[in-house]
């Protein structure tokens, strides 16, 4: 299977809002079930500058199978930070896209952006997320209490970011 990761696109939005609807994404991120498609395109057009969403596609099929998001900070001190917000489609979790979709932003981040802050939240149960962010030189800079609620509880979640030297 080969996997394209490119800028997200009009087109990709019903692929999104199944993405989202998926168990375990609906789990380890904050989004929350029942999204209309109506809101699902509103998330993803006519986005303001300081965002860009990036999509992995299977070749093949043209479906998208994952997404990571950046937001730049626009506070005139923070300029050089953006938060980070990936998902990836239950069916092919553990099958290196979040690896490319992490490569690729961290590439338009640093290579193109001029950013030298990466930073996102994570459930403190979400391990393999963990390990691949570490993968990728993010480190846990603090634990959030009660960060979120999910199914029925408050969850932790760890603030992690990665700093270009």
């Amino acid at each position: 299977m080969e996997i394209i990761i490119r800028g997200v696109a009009p087109g990709d939005v019903d692929d999104l809002a199944e993405l989202m609807a998926m168990p375990k994404c609906q789990r380890q991120t904050l989004q929350t079930p029942y999204k209309s498609i109506e809101d699902v395109r509103r998330r993803y057009t006519n986005m303001p500058d300081n965002k860009h969403v990036l999509v992995a596609v299977v070749k093949e099929t043209q479906k998208v199978v994952g997404s990571i998001s950046l937001i730049r900070q626009t506070a005139a001190r923070r300029l050089h930070v953006a938060a980070l917000g990936m998902a990836v489609h239950d069916d092919y979790q553990g099958q290196g896209i979040g690896s490319r979709l992490m490569a690729a932003i961290i590439d338009l981040a640093e290579n193109w952006l001029n950013l030298t802050r990466l930073e996102l939240t994570v459930f403190v149960d979400n391990q393999p997320a963990l390990q691949l962010y570490r993968k990728y030189g993010f480190t846990v800079e603090g634990t959030l209490s009660n960060y979120a609620f999910r199914d029925g509880v408050f969850i932790d979640a760890h603030f992690m970011a990665r700093v270009k030297s």
